[in-house]
């Protein structure tokens, strides 16, 4: 047997990811990752103690604003700080006691009893990303950011579920349960590199999200700033029209083909299918194979494209989200909850511009006012609202985050800009075994570092797979079945932050 150095965490099972390692790497033992997994499973079964949060959240609907709020112009500010670090924007008092949000956040401001507020999360990696975010890769850099076939990039969060749901479920679902929201990330801004991070990596692509596409027209442009560029952009983020929604990418049916026609091309399929079959033990094959077979599925499935109309909503229900590419996206979500999907992830992504959505270097009051806070207030205060509503929101996570916070203190880039800043930035959990109303960790005088419970964005995540009934310090096979853990031995779940 192969014997592991290094950390002996104990699993919520009892068992220890050496255990899992050391059987990862035996050839004699007679037990496989696999097995490995199953027993771990009739383990968890069999009565052992766990947590009472644990499992807590039935589903998840991931938020992601790419680009970075500012966490002075948001949930953090800081009221008494020079001009230059707190800006022009004014507090106002929230229906949680004691925490202030900003004044163009007065939905949020009603609702956030709610809520969790994160205000203490840090890391070392200043720089833009999905990947680093959202997956337990221990390292990362700008190259493997913009390049997602990059083979040190780890699985996103919503794909390492899927893969943990699948092999407990065992076999394919009829309905898709890893569904990201509103487009294929960064499909929709100028330049030809797309972003890391969504993705499932060494898992493989049948365990990539289910993308939709949007279907509308934005109904306002806006003047946007890269450099020394200034374009107009007609940006459906900021307003979009009541014809406005989703469908799925690359797997809805083009115009001119029929579901006869889909029919007989299957059987064509199917034909050179049987004369393959010899190949099928190949995991590339087997991948595709059953990439199809979802793909054929949802076609079919009317449950699918009806959940993805947010049309079929009143429009007081619509209204309530605000009409916006964000808010609507996030109606979308919680119908495909509804219909029977597992997480959504919703990402409020680039549009039209590179250094776009909330990577505010430039013009940071403007597009604040402007462009991104109005759409947020309304479609997150709107999600959460409705949620409690129709009272989902106890067995629904929702986690609001990005992959870093802004500078303190304003730049002197055309407009007034904030950069990079990981040393401290927020993120909003509730719902799911999260805590009502509660303010985790604490900033100093400009937001700038972190002076209290301190945590990271792989405690962040590993918080979401407990509440989601996965031990965070799991494993997962790479392509050539060697143990990989979910998250480093380091992430611990943030119980401060939980009911």
């Amino acid at each position: 047997m192969l014997n592991v150095l290094g950390s002996s965490k104990r699993l919520c099972t009892g068992l220890t990811r050496r255990d899992f390692l050391e059987v990862g790497g035996s050839s004699l033992a007679g037990l496989s990752l696999s097995n490995m997994l199953a027993a771990d499973r009739s383990t968890a079964q069999a009565g052992i103690s766990l947590p009472d949060n644990f499992g807590r959240a039935k589903r998840c609907i991931v938020i992601f604003l790419y680009g970075s709020p500012s966490q002075l112009e948001t949930v953090d500010m800081k009221p008494n700080a020079p001009l230059e670090i707190r800006g022009t924007m004014q507090p106002i008092p929230s229906s949680l006691p004691g925490l202030d949000v900003c004044e163009h956040m007065p939905q949020m401001a009603k609702m956030m009893d709610r809520v969790t507020v994160v205000r203490s999360l840090h890391h070392e990696y200043p720089i833009h990303g999905v990947a680093w975010a959202m997956t337990g890769t221990p390292q990362i850099d700008v190259n493997m950011e913009l390049a997602p076939s990059d083979p040190k990039h780890h699985p996103y969060f919503g794909c390492a579920v899927e893969y943990m749901d699948r092999k407990q479920r065992g076999g394919l679902p009829t309905f898709p349960q890893n569904v990201a929201l509103p487009f294929p990330f960064s499909s929709q801004r100028t330049g030809e590199v797309y972003r890391a991070g969504p993705y499932a990596a060494f898992l493989g692509s049948k365990y990539n999200p289910v993308w939709t596409e949007y279907d509308g027209k934005a109904s306002r442009s806006v003047q946007k700033t890269l450099r020394d560029m200034d374009l107009e952009i007609w940006d459906p983020y900021v307003a979009c029209n009541p014809e406005s929604h989703f469908r799925l990418s690359s797997t809805t049916l083009p115009q001119e083909l029929t579901l006869d026609r889909l029919h007989r091309r299957r059987s064509l399929v199917d034909q050179f299918d049987a004369a393959r079959r010899a190949f099928a033990e190949s995991e590339r094959v087997q991948s595709l194979s059953e990439t199809q077979q979802m793909a054929y599925s949802l076609i079919q499935s009317p449950k699918v494209s009806e959940a993805l109309d947010v049309r079929r909503e009143s429009q007081a229900t619509r209204d309530l989200y605000g009409m916006s590419l964000f808010g609507q996206g996030c109606l979308a979500a919680r119908r495909m909850l509804e219909a029977g999907t597992r997480l959504v992830s919703v990402f409020w992504d680039e549009y039209g511009l590179a250094g776009d959505a909330w990577d505010t270097h430039w013009n940071h009051y403007p597009r604040m006012t402007d462009q991104l806070l109005p759409s947020f207030d309304r479609g997150y205060a709107g999600l959460i609202l409705d949620l409690e509503q129709r009272g989902m929101l106890e067995d629904t996570l929702v986690v609001c985050l990005s992959e870093h916070g802004r500078t303190p203190k304003i730049n002197n880039a055309k407009g007034g800009g904030r950069d990079h800043w990981s040393q401290a930035y927020s993120a909003l959990f509730a719902g799911g075994g999260v805590a009502r109303g509660r303010v985790v960790g604490a900033t100093d005088k400009h937001a700038g570092e972190v002076v209290s419970t301190p945590v990271g964005p792989k405690d962040a995540l590993a918080t979401m797979y407990h509440l989601l009934g996965i031990d965070p310090h799991s494993i997962l096979p790479d392509q050539t079945g060697r143990p990989i853990p979910l998250l480093p031995d380091s992430s611990r779940v943030i119980n401060e932050m939980l009911a």
